[in-house]
């Protein structure tokens, strides 16, 4: 598939501008970015395979390891890490006449990454090729996507966006 052009040379029509003390870019650092802090949780190929088995069902140690295709060792260091730190909680179940195991399920703080997993999976899509799956609505029966919207209800691209410092909370406020 070939890659959209831009009219700007500079590739600048994707790019979002930076405001106020963050501009010009030189003058700060990206310190304290949720994206590195994120990636630094869910950033390995494994961890993103286990949070995707979790959306799709899987609860099982075995099922995980498995179906992510990934060896038992970094399933269970992977469960481990996403289970400390609130993004999937393990649960003790037993079968008759087994020993007592652990199951793992999404916290509500995991289930918001599904628009990051879905996002990864629209863009895998388009640029790599598409999937023999697809999500769709099970109300209507339409393909899923994840976009932009901001609270004004409009659909902006990267090159409609300011980067700009976040407003201070009042002394006292939450």
């Amino acid at each position: 598939m070939p890659e959209p052009t831009v009219s700007d040379p500079a590739g600048q029509e994707e790019t979002i501008r930076m405001t106020g003390p963050l501009d010009p870019r030189g003058g700060w650092v990206a310190s304290n970015c949720p994206i590195g802090k994120a990636l630094e949780l869910v950033g390995t190929r494994s961890a993103m395979l286990l949070l995707r088995e979790a959306f799709y069902g899987t609860t099982r140690f075995a099922d995980f390891a498995t179906r992510a295709g990934i060896s038992e060792p970094v399933a269970a260091t992977r469960l481990r890490e996403l289970a400390s730190h609130g993004l999937i909680e393990r649960e003790a179940y037993r079968e008759p006449g087994q020993r007592t195991r652990m199951q793992y399920r999404l916290t509500h703080k995991g289930a918001e990454l599904f628009p990051v997993l879905v996002a990864l999976m629209q863009w895998g899509d388009k640029w790599l090729g598409p999937a023999g799956v697809e999500l769709r609505h099970r109300d209507c029966g339409q393909p899923v996507h994840v976009e932009l919207c901001c609270d004004g209800g409009h659909h902006p691209t990267a090159g409609d966006l300011d980067l700009a410092p976040r407003p201070r909370a009042a002394p006292g406020a939450r």
